[in-house]
């Protein structure tokens, strides 16, 4: 019978987890279905069945890690998938080459009233291939910073799709929550409509679930509505109580079980920081002349396009332009020495439940800012609702990473290896600094952003990256209104 193997999710990537299983035994799957959900340090992917037929055993249970290429379930192939058998198992329908390196079109979100509905098609000179409505993502830095979110460091960001992709939710609750919660949640016969979610956007958190649990659920809180009111106060005097415990707080020191895909990031996060040894430069933007490209357009953009302009599509084309012009940076690290990419392959991480993700934006020197946003804002979407393809997260050469969105002004991110570099940008603040004028210095007030590189000084030294640094800082202070968008 054909066997469903576990895919290589990356090209750094040598093992998965299985997160869930889709299907169950005895179900009938059609080819190219998804079958199970898999979590990896760089993804949480839905891998699909390269057979049609029915499943018949499931070898690796949720939870378990195995190396890539590993048997996990196995088919009693039907029609095609029997003759199939016989030979490797075929790869996941992928898009045609040209279609893969075109940008999402992005479709208008915002309320009606914000947008015409009459607005034309933007006239981009690049074709552009249907892809599910996306809003601007949250992007999140590589390493062991906070969740990180919005790059609308100077204005609120659109929110982001946080649909969950997949799995049962205990009935009538149709709120949102990882699987890992919904797991919880059915171990421990909990009715998710009765708790009040804490975490953003009113999700329902393990803890949430946790705490209801350890005050006896739905008994428990009926108990506690049913009690008597407290009788009116003695006017003995008595001493006074210890100090109550804040409401909502947990009353003992509880564990937080890691998932596997904190299991995962911790361990290339281990692997990184022992294996290369990292440096740091940290330069600072005066991000004028974007900040007034952004806003020229802002309003424009957002009504023609569906989508607002984001500083993470801007910077991420002064990143792509560098590159260009240090093809050492835009290079993986081997036993054998520096392999210079040919194509610059852009990841973007952005920040999903407990968890980071790096979808890559292929051949993304190939895009105008318009293209790159389109990229940003899809990708992050579809990471978000684990919906995200294996050629989504593989082949990245440069990571770009955002931790200024909640105010960080110096980060030092880590190392995506095998790339040999990430940057890392942060807040734009407004700030005093010196003006230099033909009649003298001056002090004027400028949005400034401090741009951090983390690279393997291994493959490339200080002045290399220094010199690489500077074309970004170059580009992106020789940016202003008229620079072109489309």
């Amino acid at each position: 019978m054909p066997k469903v193997t576990m895919p290589q999710l990356g090209e750094s990537v040598a093992e998965g987890t299985i997160g869930k299983w889709l299907k169950k035994v005895g179900d009938h799957v059609d080819k190219y279905e998804p079958i199970v959900e898999v979590i990896t340090d760089k993804v949480n992917a839905e891998v699909p069945s390269p057979f049609a037929g029915t499943l018949r055993e499931i070898l690796v249970q949720e939870g378990e890690t195995v190396p890539n290429n590993t048997e996990i379930a196995i088919i009693d192939a039907a029609g095609e998938g029997v003759a199939d058998a016989a030979a490797p198992a075929p790869a996941p329908a992928a898009e045609s080459p040209a279609a893969a390196t075109q940008p999402p079109t992005v479709a208008a979100q915002a309320p009606a009233a914000a947008q015409s509905p009459a607005a034309a098609p933007s006239p981009t000179p690049i074709a552009t291939v249907p892809a599910p409505p996306a809003p601007e993502p949250t992007v999140l830095g590589t390493g062991s910073h906070g969740p990180a979110g919005s790059d609308e460091r100077m204005a609120p960001a659109a929110a982001l799709d946080r649909s969950a992709g997949n799995g049962a939710v205990p009935e009538p609750y149709e709120g949102r929550m990882t699987p890992a919660v919904r797991r919880l949640a059915r171990e421990h016969g909990v009715d998710l409509a009765l708790i009040t979610g804490t975490g953003h956007d009113g999700r329902v958190t393990r803890d949430d679930v946790m705490r209801f649990v350890e005050s006896g659920g739905a008994a428990g809180q009926a108990t506690a509505a049913a009690a008597p009111a407290p009788s009116a106060p003695s006017t003995s005097p008595t001493p006074m109580p210890a100090a109550a415990a804040a409401p909502g707080r947990p009353r003992t020191d509880s564990l937080k079980p890691m998932t596997p895909m904190r299991k995962a990031i911790a361990k290339h996060m281990v692997e990184s920081k022992t294996t290369v040894p990292h440096a740091y430069t940290t330069v600072e933007v005066d991000m004028s002349g974007v900040v007034a490209l952004r806003e020229a357009i802002k309003g424009q953009y957002q009504a023609r396009e569906g989508v607002s302009l984001s500083f993470v599509a801007i910077i991420g084309k002064a990143v792509v332009e560098a590159l260009q012009q240090h093809p050492d940076i835009n290079a993986h690290w081997t036993a054998d020495g520096l392999l210079r990419k040919a194509n610059i392959n852009l990841g973007v991480a952005v920040a999903v439940e407990d968890g980071l993700v790096v979808p890559v934006i292929h051949d993304a020197d190939r895009y105008s800012i318009h293209g790159l946003n389109l990229f940003v804002a899809d990708l992050g979407s579809r990471a978000r609702s684990n919906k995200l393809k294996l050629e989504d997260i593989q082949g990245g050469t440069f990571t770009l990473n955002n931790t200024g969105w909640f105010g960080s002004v110096s980060s030092q991110p880590i190392v995506n290896v095998p790339e040999v570099a990430i940057l890392s940008m942060e807040a734009i603040v407004k700030r005093p600094v010196v003006i230099e004028t033909p009649g003298g210095d001056t002090i004027g007030i400028r949005p400034m952003m401090n741009v951090c590189v983390s690279f393997d000084h291994r493959a490339t030294d200080g002045a290399q990256i220094g010199s690489f640094v500077a074309d970004v800082k170059k580009w992106l202070e020789s940016t202003d209104a008229q620079t072109p968008v489309w």
